[in-house]
């Protein structure tokens, strides 16, 4: 049964009933902690504690390999289950496939779409003599290896591998380079074989040569194609868009050479290519190009070599090797330099006390977070554009970025980059500024290196670009941003009446425009969408978004616009829409003349992407208020929320598996445990956002509930952990909930710290009792935009039982 608000209380508050009451509540609220007595207990070197295997089993689908904050180079394994065109998970590695067939230089982080994207030119460190084609060995039999976890060991910058042949691998990274130590037996043969062509959606193109006089091995791959498998439009993205340069030197002469094109061997030659295409199993199988670097190693088995990377060039990939690392680098020294950066940028987040497991956790969480976006620009500011040309950052403009998963990252993962990194924010929104620029005008709503991909749904671009600018985010041309998006979603493009791609890669990016600015919704019959209801909700938070930053620009006209156009989600709210057992209201697609689409079943995805109706219903996040109206009032919405969260006998449901209930591994739903707080009911927040981090984070290779969407699962952990939310889109504004850890700093640049001072919390405190910010009574479960402007400490009085009084005046709730 669905629970009573008294009933709810007491099954979201009481533990067991020895559990004592050790705090007071609001009344006797800690003051702030100084500094001059001191943060308790925030490490120095917080990588201590970073697991890069979190998240690599269980669909988490990050990868463990040696990369640094936003780096281009990810040097990380490409794992197999016995097919060669393909992997154990998506972005090239799987816990449980324990046998792998090279070492690939670029990756995504926690990115869907198996088998993800990038992962090109893996290099593998073979035993034993090279007698056929390495392409030819389709099932990964012969120019494969085991290896165990024992021999495995990952740290942020650093990866090394030894494999059941007797070879081992030892890798450390630069942002644009790297060094490693590839070690073989003494008595057998020793060879490094460049699989070019085999990036993990394969290749149009690739080509190798080894230079035998300087000790080289150099060459390029011509690929992209991410989602190309996808059966709901993937075909649309078989394609090349960008190309990927590398060049290895090394430290010794090279005993044998050769290459190999499809299933014929060249022993002895220096040059070869040739692609594999986009397709997988046999219509791929056999195809591909690379070539091999043998070695003597009777005397010495430690092979040295050292590498760069470009988007641009091979002068660009060595141009990039010479600037970060020194020519004699070991890959101890490279590894230390590595450290040093990870643990400056996981410093932005001090946290003081809980367990080991929870910072490991934690540390691991702002780890995923800050490895993107991702630098496509080389030392010397060239990068490739959206057009397939060679471009220079703008003038003032730090780098350019690439890789945005934005139907993912604009709900968590962007606001924690502009809270913490606003200069790499504000590069990134010059990054796809400049993108959009070379496109047509037209902004892409999932950015892999300079391919517009068109993944997913909606137009989280102007979403994300509203956001940093409503958290202080400047250093960009934001007038000609927002002029750019305001004429996307004003002016119709003839893409949006394409269904080229879809249902999952529509390259409309506002489809079906005029229609939508007729009807006030997108019409399931002739949107040219994934989904006419998502695509509605969608579109709906992006122009609210647009207004507030309209608004902020002191663009009065256009705010009122966008946001009377962000209420528009109304239009595909079905009052008498009935799951069959007295619920009645939700989300609903709708037909060009007006009528429901139907059969209606709130757990049916029609209409939807990647979600239901149950989970849909609630993504408003900019108008709870009028949503929990539209419901029969706040009273009533928080207990349809309650059923969202919890079975018919009350017990919790928050692991997925229910289209009728709250799924924590994907993004529709994930800000849905933090509209309590707008509902009145925010011990209810706290007892929800305690429970996931609890049970559905962790540790170990299973400690993500899904895809990590390169960081925005693990930034919903660092700010939840926290005890702050982002409330929605285009705002500055923090929800409030109960702090993990009982103390932490937040380092704002340029701009007031944040203090988090949680004495008391610990397992038994899991609710706010009362909050003073900078020492005065707080009695609102949010803070605006002026707090993030100017810092500032947050004393968080917590206790084992639900204030139910707390920050619940209908006239402070946040709107």
């Amino acid at each position: 049964m669905v629970l009573g608000s008294t009933g709810v209380a007491r099954r979201f508050g009481r533990r067991a009933a020895a559990l004592a009451l050790t705090t007071a509540l609001a009344a006797a609220l800690p003051g702030p902690v100084s500094s001059a007595a001191g943060a308790p207990d925030t490490p120095a070197h917080p990588t201590a504690y970073v697991d890069p295997l979190i998240g690599t089993t269980n669909g988490g689908n990050t990868y463990p390999g040696a990369t640094l904050p936003y780096g281009m180079i990810a040097w990380s394994p490409t794992s197999t289950r016995g097919d060669q065109t393909s992997t154990g998970a998506a972005n090239g590695y799987e816990y449980n496939a324990t046998r792998l067939r090279g070492l690939s230089l670029t990756h995504v982080n926690g990115a869907g779409c198996n088998p993800g994207a990038a992962g090109d030119v893996p290099i593998m460190p073979f035993v034993g003599d090279v007698t056929s084609s390495p392409s030819a060995d389709t099932t990964d039999s012969v120019y494969a290896a085991n290896f165990s976890h024992a021999d495995e060991r990952a740290v942020p910058g650093r990866y090394s591998v030894g494999l059941d042949s007797g070879a081992r691998a030892d890798l450390a990274v630069s942002r644009r380079a790297g060094v490693a130590d590839f070690t073989f037996p003494a008595d057998k043969p020793a060879n490094l074989l460049f699989r070019v062509s085999n990036s993990l959606n394969g290749s149009e193109d690739a080509h190798v040569e080894i230079d035998r006089a300087k000790r080289k091995v150099s060459g390029w791959v011509l690929t992209g194609a991410f989602c190309g498998r996808r059966a709901n439009g993937g075909v649309n993205n078989r394609k090349s868009y960008y190309r990927l340069y590398f060049s290895a030197s090394f430290d010794r002469a090279f005993s044998t050479t050769g290459t190999w094109k499809d299933r014929t061997l060249s022993p002895g030659t220096t040059s070869g290519g040739g692609g594999e295409g986009y397709a997988t199993g046999a219509d791929r199988a056999g195809r591909g190009s690379g070539g091999w670097v043998g070695f003597d190693t009777s005397s010495d088995n430690d092979v040295r070599m050292r590498l760069g990377i470009s988007y641009v060039s091979r002068a660009g990939a060595e141009a990039n090797l010479r600037e970060e690392i020194a020519p004699r680098a070991s890959v101890d020294q490279v590894a230390a330099a590595g450290t040093r950066a990870w643990d400056r940028e996981l410093r932005s987040v001090r946290v003081g006390g809980g367990s080991t497991a929870q910072r490991t956790a934690f540390y691991t969480a702002l780890y995923h977070s800050l490895m993107q976006p991702n630098l496509v620009s080389d030392t010397d500011g060239r990068y490739p554009g959206m057009d397939g040309k060679a471009h220079r950052v703008e003038r003032g403009q730090g780098a350019q970025y690439s890789n945005f998963s934005g139907w993912d990252q604009y709900r968590a993962q962007i606001q924690l980059l502009a809270l913490l990194k606003p200069r790499i924010a504000g590069d990134f929104a010059q990054s796809l500024y400049n993108f959009a620029r070379q496109n047509g005008g037209v902004w892409d709503r999932w950015v892999h290196i300079n391919g517009p991909t068109h993944v997913m749904t909606g137009d989280p671009t102007a979403a994300t670009l509203a956001t940093f600018y409503a958290m202080g985010v400047r250093n960009f041309d934001y007038r000609g941003a927002f002029d750019s998006l305001a004429h996307q979603a004003t002016v119709p493009h003839p893409d949006g009446l394409s269904d080229a791609g879809c249902p999952g890669q529509c390259t409309g990016q506002r489809p079906n425009l005029a229609q939508y600015l007729t009807s006030h919704y997108a019409a399931q019959d002739v949107c040219h969408c994934w989904g006419g209801a998502a695509e509605t909700l969608e579109d709906s938070v992006a122009d609210d978004a647009l207004g507030r930053w309209a608004k902020l620009l002191g663009l009065d006209e256009q705010a009122a616009s966008f946001a009377e156009r962000g209420g528009w989600w109304r239009n595909v709210f079905n009052p008498g829409a009935t799951d069959g057992a007295g619920t009645t209201g939700y989300i609903q697609a709708r037909n060009l003349d007006g009528s429901w689409v139907t059969p209606f079943s709130p757990g049916s995805d029609r209409g939807f992407a990647q979600g239901t109706s149950a989970t849909y219903t609630w993504m408003v996040p900019q108008d709870v208020q009028g949503l929990a109206e539209a419901m029969g009032g706040r009273e009533t919405a928080a207990r349809r929320l309650d059923a969202f969260f919890h079975k018919p006998d009350g017990s919790w449901s928050v692991k997925g598996g229910d289209a009728l209930r709250y799924d924590p591994t994907n993004e529709p739903g994930i800000h849905a445990p933090w509209l309590y707080n707008a509902l009145g009911q925010p011990w209810k927040t706290q007892a929800t956002v305690r429970q996931i981090l609890d049970t559905v984070y962790g540790t170990g290779p299973a400690g993500l509930p899904g895809n990590d969407d390169l960081g925005t699962m693990s930034a919903w952990y660092v700010f939840s952990a926290l005890g702050l939310y982002p409330q929605t889109p285009g705002s500055g504004n923090l929800l409030l909930g109960a702090p993990l850890f009982p103390y932490a700093v937040v380092d704002r640049p340029g701009g007031g710290d944040i203090v988090i001072d949680a004495p008391s919390a610990d397992a038994d405190h899991p609710y706010v009792s009362g909050v003073r910010l900078n020492g005065r009574t707080h009695d609102r479960s949010w803070t605006d935009a002026r707090f993030l402007r100017g810092g500032g400490t947050l004393t968080f009085g917590l206790s084992p039982e639900p204030d139910t009084d707390w920050a619940t005046a209908p006239g402070g709730l946040p709107r």
